[in-house]
């Protein structure tokens, strides 16, 4: 089995842990490893590009540099971006969380505020919205009350925590709706207990470069707001003529199949399946990626004669796959964003071997433990 892996970036983000970069707990380069080692320690090869079209009928991939890739099974897996429902001027003045660049941009604009406040005084105040009561949001939330509280006064002991308010809006009247109703409760307390202002039940009409206007006509200053919303397929999905859902998301059979299409699967957040999204978390998507690669794995007619054991090749992450010596050569080209895979199951690429210094300075102490 030949596994090709297309990405317009060189390299992978583990994105559930993408607010600990927005808030200095963490680098970029920690959160993100070079494609190009990660595919070769487990035999596959990677091609950097973007896919501007899918032709299922001629089982071709067509790239915006004019290569072409053939294909005996796509697995697409290209995650997806923010959804803003209409709301205006949050694609313009608002932060998402969706790439390392999004982190990047929020931490230097998190930092920017904390060095207007200390060279104001005592004077003015900031104020931080963050937008969605799902799991980023509540991460989000809860990781700036940390800042606020523990980094704020060995880094900026001129100002008062105080001047620093937080507030998460969900138009929904509870947090996390995926998850049980006692642990969207714990959620809701343990913000609370934090010093964050939870609004649930509140609808946004507007979003302006100082302010949130919401549906009831209140305006609230926030000098800074983060979009965590929904989500959305990116703008290229639409051009591949694949069917869509809500979000322009992928539609998929209970076996992640893109609807009307036996050889083309969506896994990740931009599959929409059967009508029921899944939560965007990392758990869900390392399972739908070996999900996905059970089926086309079936699909290669392997030789197993004088073979003892099972010798098929096995999918890693979302879209990577280790190659087998006794397996036919068939072609699979997947396009993602692979997470890292099971650490129990698995060896994991060094994150920072072969990669460019990405790191900018802490705003706080470092924390290694994880969200998501």
């Amino acid at each position: 089995m030949r596994v090709t892996l297309v990405d317009s970036n060189i390299y992978s983000t583990f994105q559930p842990l993408l607010y600990q970069v927005a808030t200095g707990g963490l680098n970029p380069s920690d959160v993100a490893y070079p494609l190009r080692g990660f595919t070769r320690k487990y035999g596959a090869s990677f091609r950097r590009g973007e896919v501007t079209g899918i032709d299922p009928a001629a089982r071709q991939v067509m790239l915006a540099d004019g290569g072409q890739l053939g294909y005996d099974y796509l697995i697409l897996a290209a995650g997806v971006s923010a959804a803003y429902y209409g709301v205006t001027g949050a694609d313009k003045y608002s932060f998402g969380l969706y790439t390392r660049h999004d982190a990047i941009a929020l931490r230097d604009r998190i930092m920017a505020c904390l060095e207007q406040l200390s060279a104001a005084g005592g004077a003015e105040q900031a104020s931080v919205t963050v937008v969605g009561g799902g799991a980023t949001g509540v991460e989000l939330a809860g990781t700036l009350a940390e800042l606020r509280s523990i980094a704020l006064p060995s880094s900026f002991p001129e100002i008062d925590p105080a001047r620093v308010h937080i507030r998460l809006i969900e138009q929904v009247k509870e947090l996390l709706t995926p998850f049980h109703p006692s642990l969207r409760e714990y959620a809701r307390r343990q913000l609370v207990a934090r010093g964050v202002e939870v609004m649930l039940g509140t609808g946004i009409r507007e979003i302006t470069a100082d302010r949130v206007i919401l549906t009831d006509g209140r305006e609230l200053g926030s000098e800074l707001t983060v979009w965590a919303a929904g989500v959305a397929a990116p703008d290229r999905a639409g051009r591949w003529g694949l069917p869509q859902g809500k979000g322009g998301r992928l539609l998929t059979r209970p076996d992640l199949r893109v609807t009307g299409q036996d050889r083309i699967f969506a896994v990740g957040d931009i599959a929409l399946i059967d009508g029921h999204p899944l939560p965007q978390l990392a758990q869900p998507a390392l399972q739908m990626g070996r999900h996905a690669g059970r089926p086309a794995d079936r699909g290669v007619q392997l030789s197993r004669q004088g073979n003892h054991g099972d010798d098929r090749p096995q999918v890693r992450g979302r879209a990577a796959a280790a190659r087998h010596p006794r397996a036919r050569h068939a072609g699979m080209a997947g396009m993602a964003r692979p997470a890292p895979g099971d650490p129990a199951r698995q060896p994991q690429p060094d994150l920072r071997a072969g990669q460019p210094d990405l790191s900018l300075p802490d705003l706080g102490p470092r924390r290694r433990h994880g969200g998501g």
